[in-house]
């Protein structure tokens, strides 16, 4: 159990602890921080560049999770924790704005991926030292934190080192770093970590998925904000807010309310860590990084709608765009397919179907070249058709999960 000292350096969580604002003010930095990685791999519009994407993508992510264990542990808006966030935040603030130099430093000003690789490194330790401090007499958990401690430092030496070197080999670098990172926190196992409040850890991750669907709603203005409002561009917007409707539908329905109820009744122990572990902080990686994939698809697709000086609406989009246009939400289904494998032992059949049509709608835009608003469209319908099939199909589980409180809320009314 979390521990203050008697000086009020940490206050602990319990299980009725839900999200602070001052988590929401924190998380604001990261919406900044994606819009960055997105815009990088569109300016790129190749292979390179959703690699470079994938890599910076991933070092957001730890960043973010580190952050949320650590407000499950004591709560983020009193002593110590507190001011470990504000200082997080600004060195993320700093990171994201080095995000388009990570590779192509621009001369007359500070070594731009330097700086990131400095700026993570002071996240990552301003962590752990403050975990350390709200673990208080836990001396499982010091242990536990002790343990990862020597990874980071690894990890952090692989990214300065990547910084140095030149921008073709440092993505090799800086991959390994990552990897040291997202395998040493697993193979260090669940045992030592606590979840003392996990219905705010659920809604945490609930709520980062909220914002890269945010980048989707972005992407959509952004790919037409210099371009005049047509038919086109507003078929075209229709298309693409069904399309993250149904991505904000699949999960938020019926699956992120069965990921609480089944962290919450895990009961206290290592079988909740480890669950804890694996469907939030490992699988919800590529539920995020899809979305972010799927916002740059759409936003290269807007260039191709909305600006008939360039393109003509018979044209089709190849490359990255169309793979990320159908493969950021065949990624996304998978992953959600993951999830619930692991929550619930269940297999999502309409997911992978779904995932399947839409690997095959990429190769038939890549051999016949439809339209880019048709193919657009098409990638909207599959997603619809899926919402449709899993409202019948999840009718019973919805209705147990949304509505099982509303009973006691009617008598509590009637009090």
């Amino acid at each position: 159990m979390t521990t203050t000292d008697g000086r009020g350096l940490v206050l602990p969580t319990g299980p009725r602890h839900r999200v602070t604002t001052l988590e929401l003010f924190f998380d604001l930095v990261f919406v900044f921080a994606f819009t960055q990685v997105t815009a990088l791999v569109a300016a790129d519009g190749g292979g390179r560049g959703a690699v470079r994407g994938l890599v910076l993508a991933a070092l957001l992510w730890w960043a973010w999770c580190s952050y949320s264990w650590l407000g499950n542990q004591a709560k983020a808006d009193e002593g110590i924790v507190r001011h470990a966030m504000f200082l997080a935040m600004g060195a993320m603030m700093i990171l994201a704005l080095a995000i388009p130099e990570a590779w192509d430093d621009r001369p007359g000003g500070l070594d731009a991926p330097l700086v990131l690789a400095l700026c993570f490194t002071v996240v990552q330790w301003c962590h752990l030292g403050v975990y350390a401090v709200a673990a208080g007499t836990d001396r499982g958990l010091l242990r536990q934190i002790a343990r990862v401690a020597a990874p980071v430092l690894v990890g952090n030496v692989l990214l300065v080192v990547g910084s140095l070197v030149g921008p073709s080999a440092r993505t090799g670098w800086w991959v390994a770093a990552m990897l040291v990172n997202y395998t040493a926190i697993y193979v260090a196992g669940a045992s030592g970590w606590r979840l003392p409040a996990p219905a705010h850890f659920a809604e945490r991750y609930a709520l980062i998925v909220l914002i890269a669907l945010g980048e989707s709603i972005v992407a959509i203005g952004v790919g037409v904000a210099a371009l005049p409002i047509s038919l086109p561009v507003v078929v075209a917007t229709a298309a693409a807010i069904a399309l993250s409707i149904t991505l904000w539908w699949l999960y938020f329905d019926v699956l992120a309310l069965t990921l609480e109820h089944r962290l919450v009744g895990e009961g206290v122990g290592v079988a909740q860590t480890r669950l804890a572990r694996d469907t939030f902080t490992y699988l919800h990686f590529p539920v995020v990084a899809s979305v972010l994939g799927t916002a740059v698809g759409l936003k290269k697709v807007f260039a191709y709608v909305g600006d008939p000086g360039a393109h003509e609406l018979t044209d089709a989009v190849h490359g990255l765009p169309s793979l990320l246009l159908t493969g950021g939400p065949a990624v996304y289904l998978l992953a959600l397919a993951a999830v619930r494998w692991r929550n619930t032992g269940s297999v999502a059949a309409p997911h992978l179907v779904a995932a399947a049509a839409l690997a095959a709608l990429a190769a038939v835009n890549e051999g016949a070249g439809l339209p880019a608003l048709a193919y657009l469209a098409a990638v909207a319908a599959v997603l619809v058709v899926l919402v449709l099939v899993e409202t019948r199909t999840a009718a019973g589980a919805r209705a147990a999960y949304r509505h099982a409180g509303d009973a006691g809320d009617a008598e509590d009314a009637e009090d």
